[in-house]
């Protein structure tokens, strides 16, 4: 089994959620796959996150094919040394070439530069993430806040929040970082895909507060 970060109430139920995440990702072909070409992969604290293993999840909650809605697959990976697009690019287009037997997209992103480009995106700054664990902190939901790598035996999962919202088809807002406007579009999205998540509206997610 892996190991999972978590606060420590609610720490048997987290265990439990953890080798069961590990279980469904080696059980969902795509995921499988990422995992076992890692060494091929090979970026600096690379890890896999967020919607893949949530939506995975959710597929199993709900009875669904395992790879039902997963549009993408997200590996982070975090070089203070080189902060270019080109270098991002670069890895990006080595990295679906690894996995170009995928039939999903493969987004892949340095999280040492996403203040670079954040503002023009959104609208206002952040500042520089210090790890890629850093940046999973800001993530957008608690239940997508997850990332995975291999480890000894399974994988290892770092979930600043748990994961019991994940297993629990729960989708609660993170403010730390992001807007309601923000939020309110993935859930839209989400939604579409998985109409039996239950939603946190925004006004009563209790989680760090952010700029909205």
């Amino acid at each position: 089994m892996g190991l999972v970060f978590y606060d420590q109430d609610g720490v048997h139920m987290e265990r439990t959620c953890s080798v069961r995440l590990d279980r469904l990702i080696f059980m969902n072909p795509s995921l499988r796959s990422v995992l076992r070409a890692w060494s091929d992969i090979d970026l600096k604290d690379c890890w896999l996150v967020a919607g893949c293993l949530a939506q995975t999840v959710w597929n199993e909650k709900f009875r669904l094919p395992l790879e039902h809605g997963v549009s993408d697959l997200d590996l982070v990976y975090f070089d203070s040394t080189d902060l270019s697009a080109q270098s991002e690019q670069r890895n990006s287009e080595r990295v679906r070439r690894v996995l170009s037997d995928l039939p999903l997209w493969v987004d892949v992103k340095n999280e040492a530069r996403v203040h670079v480009w954040y503002e023009e995106k959104f609208g206002y700054p952040i500042a520089p993430y210090r790890s890629v664990r850093d940046a999973i902190d800001t993530f957008p939901t608690t239940a997508t806040a997850v990332g995975v790598r291999p480890a000894e035996g399974g994988v290892e999962i770092y979930a600043p929040f748990g994961l019991t919202d994940m297993f629990g088809g729960i989708v609660r807002a993170n403010k730390r970082q992001i807007t309601a406007q923000i939020y309110e579009a993935k859930v839209s999205r989400w939604l579409s895909h998985w109409p039996n998540l239950h939603i946190v509206p925004w006004d009563e997610s209790q989680t760090i507060g952010g700029p909205g």
